[in-house]
């Protein structure tokens, strides 16, 4: 077919999808209602159902009373269970494949189910929403007339049990429709490689070929592509080596550390970023303006939301809400129940609203991401907007960043302790510490109370990483590329400690 007249008749498809959007923008709870009945009806004759009494439960209430809230480890033996064969267990339909995930860098594995039913009607539908959305706002795209360049996870798919596990990105690629194989560049071959400096070459290598319209691929890494991209072709931006590029698709990880990075690299005003909310779990939110920090949340890819206040979770028996109790500007904790037979799942993330008509988020961080040693509450939304702001005063710019507490001590007082690898180094740190931990005041009155007169905390300490020490580090964890993500905050000091570690190892091996 004529590339013109298929970017012609897939614009067309696309924008006809939007009129099933405006259904749930208009009527939001009935569609979260439905959503809800259908997961219940479907799986009333699998064992979890029957063992809940799923056949009784009529509304809501009944569903909330039956059915407890969970995180993975409470359902892993599930999970396990049918890994190793069994079906019914919780969903009704075959589940043959797993997204395995850590998380971020932890050493256990979940192992993620993936229905069909959420292959179909939760990541794929959201594939073609985020393109319906995006030409729905920019009527004169050309974004078929090329290809787009993704990056997936850096793992293969591997077969235990006669089930299958991988990546979820592994997995939606080896199951992916022919035509968004068609609009893609790397070649499936390439995107599942799984040894992640080989894989770079060979998709530049492939990529510098094609007509590139549009970039898909959580940020940090992509970042790391596109270097590599503009070394290999000697080219000082990218539009030298992909004219018509017009729109990056980018999810995983906050996008502020790195925009500054990309409009160098991508010096148009008139180009486009779209952010998606996506996770092994499941396909959550997209971008629908453009120029937007705002997510619309997808109501109907058979995922029913409730959502717990940041300050119930943890407790035994925290308090849910469905959606039309939330409110604007509360951080909550996200509760899903699945069409892969997930039930009142705690996926780990924080958002909170900015709009509810429509339904639109913003994500502020992990769960068990978070520093609270000292009662400061501090968040990931926090410190990307602190840092954000501190670049922009002194010109550094961040490549990556992590931070824990320093514990109290005999009559030593806390403190927050960073590690920051710097693509531009600020001229003066110290003034730069200054900066961020004014900003960090300015935007949370509970750390700024612990900050007050050095009450509880003392002013933060920043360690300059040297080159790559974050890349190295999660290349000896066999965790680089993809999915695979830096812890930014913990109450912990385990990923501090090892990256000072390795920081001080190499430091003496060079001298």
């Amino acid at each position: 077919m004529p590339i013109p007249l298929f970017n012609s008749i897939a614009s067309w498809l696309l924008k006809k999808r939007y009129h099933q959007i405006e259904l749930f923008l208009k009527y939001p709870i009935d569609v979260q209602q439905e959503v809800l009945r259908y997961l219940i009806t479907f799986a009333k004759g699998t064992e979890f159902g029957k063992m809940h009494g799923f056949d009784s439960i009529k509304t809501y209430e009944d569903f909330v009373a039956r059915v407890p809230i969970v995180d993975y480890e409470e359902v892993a033996g599930m999970i396990e269970r049918t890994r190793r064969g069994e079906q019914n267990v919780f969903w009704p339909t075959s589940i043959k494949w797993f997204a395995k995930s850590s998380g971020t860098t932890n050493a256990k594995s979940k192992f993620i189910p993936v229905s069909t039913e959420a292959l179909e009607n939760c990541h794929y539908k959201s594939s073609k929403d985020l393109l319906c959305l995006y030409l729905n706002n920019n009527e004169n795209s050309q974004l078929f007339t090329g290809k787009s360049l993704r990056l997936g996870g850096s793992k293969e798919l591997y077969e235990d049990n006669g089930s299958f596990f991988g990546d979820l990105s592994a997995i939606l690629i080896d199951n992916m429709p022919l035509w968004a194989e068609y609009s893609s560049t790397p070649s499936n071959k390439v995107s599942l490689m799984s040894e992640w400096e080989h894989k770079m070459t060979a998709i530049i290598e492939e990529s510098i070929k094609e007509n590139v319209t549009s970039l898909a691929g959580v940020p940090s890494w992509m970042l790391v592509l596109l270097n590599n991209v503009l070394e290999r072709t000697g080219k000082t931006h990218l539009f030298e080596i992909w004219e018509n590029l017009e729109v990056y698709f980018h999810g995983g990880v906050s996008f502020a550390p790195y925009r500054e990075q990309y409009k160098k690299l991508l010096p148009r005003s008139r180009f486009n970023y779209y952010e998606t909310y996506n996770a092994s779990e499941g396909f959550f939110g997209i971008q629908d303006r453009n120029n937007s920090h705002e997510l619309l949340l997808m109501l109907d890819y058979g995922i029913f939301y409730e959502f717990i206040p940041i300050h119930q979770n943890g407790q035994l028996e925290p308090l849910a809400i469905p959606l039309w109790e939330v409110k604007i500007g509360v951080n909550y904790a996200v509760v899903i129940t699945t069409n892969a037979g997930l039930w009142r799942y705690k996926i780990g993330d924080t958002v909170r609203f900015t709009s509810t008509a429509p339904y639109r988020i913003k994500i502020t961080g992990r769960t068990k991401h978070h520093i609270n040693v000292f009662g400061e509450e501090l968040i990931i939304e926090n410190t990307e907007e602190a840092l954000k702001s501190v670049c922009e005063k002194t010109g550094a710019q961040i490549k990556d960043y992590t931070a824990a507490p320093v514990f109290m001590k005999d009559k030593e007082k806390g403190a927050h302790e960073w590690v920051i690898e710097f693509r531009k180094p600020p001229e003066q740190l110290d003034y730069f510490v200054e900066l961020l931990d004014n900003a960090l005041k300015a935007l949370n009155s509970d750390y700024e109370a612990k900050r007050y007169n050095n009450m509880t905390l003392n002013p933060p300490k920043v360690h300059m990483a040297r080159a790559n020490l974050f890349y190295d580090w999660l290349k000896s964890k066999n965790k680089l590329g993809g999915q695979h993500k830096i812890p930014r905050l913990s109450n912990s000091r385990e990923y501090l400690e090892e990256l000072l570690q390795l920081n001080v190892i190499t430091a003496e091996v060079k001298e």
